[in-house]
């Protein structure tokens, strides 16, 4: 049986965000933080289903806890895809959001409205205490790069980040809406509907829908 899952992420933002999408499963939801013996796991991946795959198979087997990970970041169509899996680390291995944005706002500088259209993925993995990765999925969300910082909510690149239906930014349109909208909701949403399978499978009870 699945008694607790462990979110394997150490950026608080994003495991704040991941906690309370994890919340309706009636399981215990645990972060590496309340684990003093995790692993740091290296994301040297190609792609996000990599990383988020290794991260969390690494640290299940090492803790012996089921564990769900995730690697997302934004791909901007004008850079190729850039910056994709390094998003964390656009501006330098050691760099802020804000330092990020501005790398990306010099990139984009000559790029005009109509092409600065992007998108962010999310890759989620969930693996059991062997290492297995049990579920896994992935989701995009669309949107274009607006010209300056827009707003004080969220993290990474989400002041820059305009859904066009809103007009708004993911700064600017705060959790709520955002936990609707995003990759990362709309990721969770779908290994959520899997979860249910996999729990009855494991002896949770429920009915398979």
């Amino acid at each position: 049986m699945i008694e607790r899952i462990v979110v394997g992420s150490r950026n608080e933002k994003k495991k704040d965000e991941l906690l309370r999408l994890v919340q309706p499963l009636g399981i215990k939801v645990l972060s590496l933080d309340d684990c003093p013996n995790a692993l740091v796991v290296i994301e040297d991946g190609t792609t996000f289903a990599e990383n988020a795959a290794k991260k969390a198979s690494q640290q299940a087997r090492h803790l012996g806890e089921w564990v769900l990970a995730d690697d997302s970041g934004l791909c901007v169509d004008a850079l190729g895809g850039a910056p994709g899996v390094l998003s964390a680390y656009y501006a330098g291995p050691n760099a802020t959001d804000e330092q990020n944005n501005e790398r990306l706002l010099e990139a984009l500088r000559d790029v005009p409205d109509e092409k600065r259209t992007a998108h962010y993925v999310c890759h989620l993995a969930l693996a059991d205490p062997s290492g297995a990765v049990r579920l896994s999925c992935e989701e995009t969300c669309s949107g274009r790069i607006t010209r300056q910082p827009r707003g004080s909510h969220g993290f990474g690149y989400d002041p820059l980040f305009e859904i066009p239906e809103y007009r708004r930014t993911f700064g600017e349109l705060g959790e709520p809406a955002k936990s609707v909208l995003s990759h990362r909701g709309r990721a969770m949403r779908t290994l959520l509907r899997q979860l249910r399978h996999l729990l009855a499978e494991e002896g949770h009870g429920e009915q398979k829908k």
